[in-house]
């Protein structure tokens, strides 16, 4: 196995399409997090993003697509049929409204898709990444990639090349050359966390469901397409990031909500303080505090950057 990071060209481009398009493995970039990419319609290219991560086969994968030819309701309906059946009207509403972008649909999948990247399921996820370099991809390969993020399974996802990197450089010796992976970099992903997660699977029962916050929230998506988003606790349809160990780091991570003057510091811990806080608590010199914005946006795009650092 080799494993090497690649310059955001035309060339390199050209590189991981080449790569995808004989079922070899790519770390890309997304405005969410990097993704580990392979085609969506091989198998035995889907097979090995699993291997590689050590993630369940029955937990599935979000199928990436290049954006619709135009702006028209036909359009986007060509590009979701050969991905999924009966597309509802109102997953046409959100593409138009959020696509390229951070939002995941959920949909009953179509008969062609391959049970590798469903886990088995009788559901799909597919969303539209707001990424130049991934469209590019995208558009230049001709069918959709499979890609969870780009990290061992459960782990901080990656929004730099160089996370991906040291994700998986000490499995160099593991692998056959099958499993080489080139990683685009294309700098810091914009956003930063994963993809909202819509489920139109059930709209006849439940109607549209929110399974997985992002950065498009409920009130964002009925205020652009008049759809009011639901939740369910304990919701059954499969869907990425689903379970109880994900975005977890190496290091024991502790919420404190209390004024960090009137905490307990531990005195036989080597520990980090994270704060948004205003209060001034750089007076504690027996312990190392790292004030981080308070802007939500701000906070998404660095914060798994932070996790890794303090890892």
């Amino acid at each position: 196995m080799k494993i090497e990071i690649l310059s955001n060209t035309p060339q390199h481009i050209d590189t991981c399409v080449a790569h995808l398009a004989q079922d070899g493995l790519i770390g890309f970039p997304t405005e969410t997090v990097y993704g580990l990419g392979a085609r969506a319609d091989h198998a035995q290219a889907v097979a090995k993003i699993f291997q590689l991560k050590g993630r369940p086969a029955n937990h599935p994968l979000i199928v990436h697509l290049a954006p619709a030819s135009d702006s028209s309701d036909l359009a986007w309906l060509d590009l979701l049929t050969p991905w999924a059946r009966d597309v509802p009207p109102q997953a046409i509403a959100l593409a138009k409204a959020f696509w390229p972008g951070p939002m995941t649909m959920i949909l009953q999948k179509a008969k062609g898709v391959i049970d590798e990247v469903t886990g088995g399921h009788a559901t799909i996820g597919l969303r539209c990444p707001d990424s130049a370099s991934a469209i590019q991809i995208l558009q230049q390969l001709g069918t959709g990639i499979a890609a969870p993020s780009a990290n061992r399974f459960g782990a901080i996802s990656p929004t730099s090349a160089k996370h991906v990197y040291d994700a998986f450089a000490g499995q160099i010796e593991q692998y056959s050359p099958a499993f080489d992976v080139f990683i685009l970099d294309a700098g810091i992903c914009d956003v930063g966390i994963e993809s909202t997660i819509i489920d139109l699977s059930q709209l006849a029962t439940l109607g549209p469901l929110l399974l997985r916050p992002g950065m498009i929230t409920a009130k964002e998506i009925a205020r652009k397409t008049g759809l009011h988003i639901g939740k369910i606790e304990h919701h059954q349809v499969a869907h990425s990031g689903s379970l109880a160990a994900h975005y977890a780091p190496k290091t024991r991570l502790s919420m404190v909500s209390q004024p960090l003057a009137s905490f307990h510091f531990p005195s036989n811990e080597k520990s980090i303080w994270v704060s948004m806080a205003d209060e001034d608590i750089n007076y504690r010199c027996d312990q190392k505090v790292q004030q981080i914005s308070k802007d939500p946006l701000e906070v998404a795009k660095m914060i798994y950057a932070l996790l890794h650092s303090l890892d």
